[in-house]
């Protein structure tokens, strides 16, 4: 029977194929096969720690670098996206969240709850055409609760070309 080295069994509990492999690193009396020094396992799973979000300089030091000032606007050091869109699929939501706006009634100028503010838009792809559902965030606007929505069927749906023609607006009515 085959004995193993306690580090290799550790390490064969813990591993999940997470974020790289531990470097293994030669220990005597193994004939020449690699094993993980402890010193190397971080994570409780054995894998590697998650990077730290805090900023660092260009050598990926400890010293964080001085924020940007321009224009009397503070710079982030890295843009944290709420989702990748490319730019037809831009276009697509411009376009459906332009044509909701103009079709509000006049009167309405100036309401948060029909505004933009209070828009919350998703924009999907099926085939060359981008889907663009809008929906009604009336806790946007500041007075009402998070989640709150006097009308729970209300949204809109609009079939946009990649051009950012609006073709067709979902045949539904609240």
């Amino acid at each position: 029977m085959m004995k193993l080295h306690p580090v290799i069994l550790l390490m064969a509990l813990l591993a999940d194929g997470g974020v790289g492999a531990p470097r293994p690193v030669a220990t005597k009396g193994d004939g020449g096969v690699g094993v993980v020094a402890p010193s190397l396992v971080t994570g409780a799973d054995g894998g590697t720690p998650a990077p730290s979000m805090e900023p660092r300089g260009a050598d990926a030091g400890g010293v964080a670098r001085p924020r940007i000032v321009a224009a009397g606007i503070e710079w982030p050091e890295e843009v944290r996206p709420l989702a990748t869109l490319d730019g037809p699929a831009v276009l697509a939501a411009n376009a459906a969240l332009r044509r909701l706006l103009s079709s509000f009634p006049k009167e309405t100028a100036g309401d948060c709850a029909y505004s933009a503010k209070a828009m919350e838009v998703m924009v999907g792809k099926e085939g060359d055409l981008y889907f663009v559902e809008i929906n009604r965030r009336l806790d946007k606007c500041g007075w009402a609760a998070p989640g709150f929505n006097p009308s729970l069927h209300w949204f809109e749906l609009y079939a946009v070309s990649a051009e950012g023609e609006v073709l067709a607006r979902y045949p539904y009515h609240p």
